[in-house]
């Protein structure tokens, strides 16, 4: 298995992965200069800079089709899907090592994302895609507007939200369910 097979999916197209690469070392570079633009010790940039390469990197990989047809595969459930969030640990992370991100800041983002990842694994399959945006959208006001997050990082929340709820849970979009026909409405 070659490194982008695991960190993107196995038989990822050279298109795909030129993109998952070239958007992990964006976000790092950019994650890294606002965290140096702000004043963090080295320890805190190189740590930033990590978490953005996941991130950026991360929501871009779990939305092409290779990764998704790699974790919505036959067999994978919602206990599959539901440890790839929870082992996503990077607010507690932060508030290890970056000042003004704390604790409880680091557990309501991980705990909304938590909550927010069952709500949409146990919601049908129809309703998963809005149950999903739903849930991104409150979760982003939610680290941008309430929690208090340090300026350099307010990308973080919103990132980790779109790469988990929106990007790995969420099958592919041809995967629809076949009982919920699409019938036009007779135009009045």
């Amino acid at each position: 298995m070659t490194i982008t097979d695991r960190l993107i999916a196995p038989n990822a197209t050279r298109s795909e992965a030129a993109l998952c690469y070239s958007a992990a070392v964006a976000g790092a570079a950019v994650a890294g200069l606002l965290a140096r633009h702000a004043g963090g010790s080295a320890v805190v940039i190189i740590v930033v800079a990590l978490v953005g390469f996941d991130l950026f990197g991360g929501a871009v990989v779990n939305a092409t089709d290779s990764a998704k047809r790699w974790f919505h595969r036959p067999g994978r459930d919602a206990r599959h899907h539901l440890a790839f969030v929870a082992i996503h640990a990077q607010p507690f992370l932060l508030a290890l090592v970056v000042p003004g991100f704390g604790w409880w800041t680091a557990a309501a983002i991980y705990g909304f994302v938590v909550v927010a990842a069952i709500a949409v694994t146990a919601t049908p399959r129809h309703l998963r895609t809005p149950v999903a945006f739903a849930a991104t959208v409150f979760g982003a006001t939610l680290t941008t507007a309430v929690l208090a997050v340090p300026t350099f990082l307010v990308w973080f929340g919103p990132v980790l939200l779109i790469k988990l709820l929106l990007a790995h849970l969420l099958p592919e979009p041809g995967a629809v369910d076949e009982r919920l026909p699409i019938t036009p409405r007779p135009v009045a």
